[in-house]
């Protein structure tokens, strides 16, 4: 009888034993699948940092790409604009010359040959050459009563005057001309320098201080 009690009794020391022992792995395991999930975690996060900063700088692409595209049509459609408007500059600035020759023709004829027809003549090709010249946008570049601007006027003298003051354009000397915004020919013009008139009693007033 005591030996069938001892065996009985074996296998649950045995078991009771064994229980403890079998404990510490499960644990174990379970900090170890919880440090591999933080670890898979950190992982994901910084590939899906790193996908956002790839899309964003892809993003960043296409928008300068899109604007350096939308620039560069807007610049081939002003240069077009210009090559249409001053695609004939070239020829007009050749022109003027010519026109130069007519207008000075026209102040050298004497007044009896004035009304002779080809006169008359010579006035309607002159006249048809300006229509065709201002039809194409060549405009004159006015002076009288202007001031003297760097821009569009040239210089030839500069005058003193007591009636006029500084810039005053005097007379123009030769046409200028422009092809809308671009001038193809300053006009050259005289210019005013202002002077006062002297003071008559200004020698007597500067003698009374040494009396």
């Amino acid at each position: 009888m005591m030996d069938e009690r001892k065996q009985n009794e074996e296998p649950l020391v045995g078991q009771e034993g064994a229980a403890p022992e079998d404990a510490v792995p499960e644990e174990e395991a379970a900090s170890l699948e919880e440090g591999a999930e933080e670890e898979m975690l950190k992982d994901l996060q910084a590939a899906l940092d790193e996908a956002r900063a790839e899309a964003e700088d892809y993003l960043n692409q296409l928008l300068r790409a899109r604007a350096d595209y939308a620039n560069y049509k807007r610049r081939m459609e002003q240069e077009r604009k210009e090559l249409l408007r001053y695609g004939s500059a070239g020829l007009m600035t050749r022109l003027l010359p010519v026109l130069d020759d007519f207008e000075r023709a026209f102040q050298t004829i004497p007044e009896g040959l004035i009304r002779l027809t080809w006169s008359e003549g010579v006035a309607l090709i002159h006249r048809k050459l300006q229509m065709l010249l201002e039809n194409e946008g060549l405009e004159h570049i006015e002076v009288a009563g202007q001031k003297f601007d760097p821009a569009v006027h040239e210089a030839i003298s500069y005058e003193e005057r007591e009636d006029m003051e500084d810039g005053d354009i005097i007379a123009e000397v030769q046409k200028g001309y422009r092809l809308g915004e671009r001038v193809l020919r300053p006009a050259l013009v005289r210019v005013a320098k202002h002077v006062q008139e002297p003071e008559e009693d200004a020698g007597e007033e500067g003698s009374e201080p040494g009396e």
